[in-house]
Formats: C-alpha cells, sequence, structure tokens
C-alpha cells in the first residue's frame, strides 16, 4: 500500500474554492478501483492550510489516480492555480 500525506496553503481569499475542489476531488477519487482512502482536513487554526491523507494499493493505483480527469480538473486547473504552496510526504505500509 502507498500512502500520501499532502498540506498545502491556499492564496488568501481562495480558502471557499479550494475546499470545493478538494471535496469533488474526494467524491471523485474514493470511487477510483485502486484508492482505500482519501480523507481531507482543514486547519482549525489557519483556514488556508488543508492536509490530504490518501491511500492507495499501490504505485500504479496512484499515477492512475493523477492521470484521471479529476485530478486535472480538481487539483492541477483547480488547486494548483490557488496554492501558495505544496508539501507532498509519499509512505509505504509497514506490517
Amino acid at each position: 500500500m502507498i500512502v500520501l500525506a499532502v498540506t498545502y496553503l491556499i492564496a488568501t481569499g481562495h480558502e471557499e474554492e479550494a475546499a470545493a475542489h478538494f471535496l469533488a476531488l474526494a467524491e471523485q477519487t474514493r470511487r477510483e478501483p485502486g484508492n482505500r482512502l482519501y480523507l481531507v482536513h482543514r486547519s482549525t487554526q489557519e483556514p488556508r492550510r488543508f492536509f490530504l491523507y490518501e491511500q492507495y494499493d499501490d504505485q500504479a493505483a496512484l499515477d492512475e489516480h493523477r492521470a484521471s480527469p479529476h485530478f486535472e480538473t480538481h487539483a492541477r486547473a483547480g488547486i494548483m492555480q490557488i496554492m501558495e504552496s505544496r508539501s507532498p510526504e509519499t509512505y509505504e505500509l509497514l506490517t
């Protein structure tokens, strides 16, 4: 299993736009065959900061997610256009 943890800082004034993109992306990503979990969090101290926790069957499933039309629409053409920073970390599950 591949785990992705990503923190985003959104440009001031675009917080609600980002939230809408994150929610749409989450809804569609959860339907992907290789997705196990996709959670979106928003900081209670800093509303511009969002944290995503994602689980995929394997790297191929993550790659398919990144190639999906909804990722293009909501992440690349949406969130990434209004973010100030993005800090991704990829993990693998130890069992």
